[in-house]
């Protein structure tokens, strides 16, 4: 971890999900006031809404700084859940079982494997199954026509609302300002500092982090040029009460995915609509991804799902970690699918930031 802050300062960030706080905790560990403005409960957006999967080899094969970030981030997961649980003293159901992507065809298998070889290239490696060891250590899972798959042992997942209430906690340890139900109106960037005003009132501070994950674009920004854009992809997914040990890992075919929370929950994920902050379910979805989830599961078509959600994701050109044409405001959005993958190293970067520019103050 980086040292102190030379002089105590002060940092507000705008978003109070997975990324917000877990910046927030990280600069209160290097000796900032911090206060976390949200315009509802802190992460109860995609933080909540998230599957929670942490897993490159689902997301990337090619060469990329998301993918290289990715990576990073998964490799400090461990550590980075661990020191939650000791600070918070929250249970967090962590898991590292790995993945495995099941294919029904000979074309699906091709493509597995084309894709497998140009993600060894990258750091993220996986090993063929055939079908009857598939059968073997996923007994629920459709055998019938199953030509062939490939497990990802270095994919886990994360329970997002343990994270967020461990995050919600340990920031109270650490003397972090939480404003709920606050919504930030307008930004204004100086060379002294940055103004927040907010539904409650104004507020000064040497540093700024717009981290409003799909809603991070639409705050009024002055002072810099507009923000990146940022827009909302809806994503609906839908659960089903199970046994234990019905999906043991993530299993993925095609564009969906299915996982198993450690209280029985089977999710299966996700859509993607771009059809602004709709939050209305929609039965066709529903009904895809229920489709898809008792064709890998066939004893689902047996059952209704007991929840269904939507979340919305942060799409944006790329994501954007760093100062924002001045050193006092920093941008940590556009995440998209990987915001809780990347919430450590999210932290790390701005931390990093803004400890440089508070040395050059």
């Amino acid at each position: 971890m980086s040292e102190a802050m030379p002089s105590a300062q002060s940092v507000a960030i705008a978003g109070g999900g997975i990324i917000g706080l877990t910046i927030a905790w990280r600069l209160a560990q290097l000796g900032l006031a911090v206060t976390v403005y949200d315009k509802g409960a802190p992460g109860g957006e995609a933080s909540w809404a998230g599957a929670g999967m942490l897993a490159p080899g689902g997301e990337f094969d090619a060469i990329s700084e998301l993918a290289a970030l990715a990576l990073e981030s998964r490799r400090l997961y461990p550590g980075f859940v661990r020191k939650l649980e000791e600070a918070s003293r929250r249970p967090i159901d962590f898991q590292e079982r790995g993945a495995l992507d099941l294919a029904y065809s000979s074309a699906e298998l091709a493509s597995l494997e084309s894709r497998a070889a140009a993600q060894q290239r990258l750091g993220i490696p996986s090993k063929p199954l055939t079908p009857s060891q598939v059968a073997t250590f996923w007994p629920h899972i459709r055998k019938s026509g199953l030509a062939g798959a490939r497990f990802y042992r270095q994919d886990a997942i994360v329970d997002p609302r343990h994270l967020v209430t461990a995050l919600m906690e340990v920031c109270r340890k650490s003397n972090i300002i939480l404003m709920p139900d606050c919504p930030v109106e307008r930004v204004s960037v100086g060379g002294a500092g940055v103004r927040f005003h907010t539904s409650q009132g104004v507020s000064d501070c040497d540093f700024a982090v717009i981290a409003a994950g799909a809603w991070s674009s639409s705050l009024d920004v002055e002072g810099v040029p507009a923000l990146p854009r940022c827009e909302p992809v809806r994503g609906h997914l839908i659960a089903y009460q199970q046994p234990a040990h019905t999906c043991e890992t993530i299993v993925r075919h095609g564009h969906t995915y299915l996982l198993q929370r450690a209280n029985g929950l089977l999710i299966a994920g996700a859509s993607a609509e771009r059809v602004g902050f709709v939050r209305d379910i929609d039965p066709s979805a529903v009904g895809a991804l229920a489709s898809e989830a008792s064709f890998v599961f066939p004893h689902l078509a047996e059952t209704s799902p007991a929840e269904t959600w939507v979340g919305f994701r942060p799409l944006s050109d790329s994501v954007h970690l760093g100062a924002w044409h001045s050193p006092r405001l920093l941008l940590a959005y556009g995440h998209y699918r990987n915001g809780i993958l990347l919430a450590p190293v999210t932290a790390a970067r701005i931390a990093a930031a803004v400890n440089a520019s508070s040395r050059t103050q």
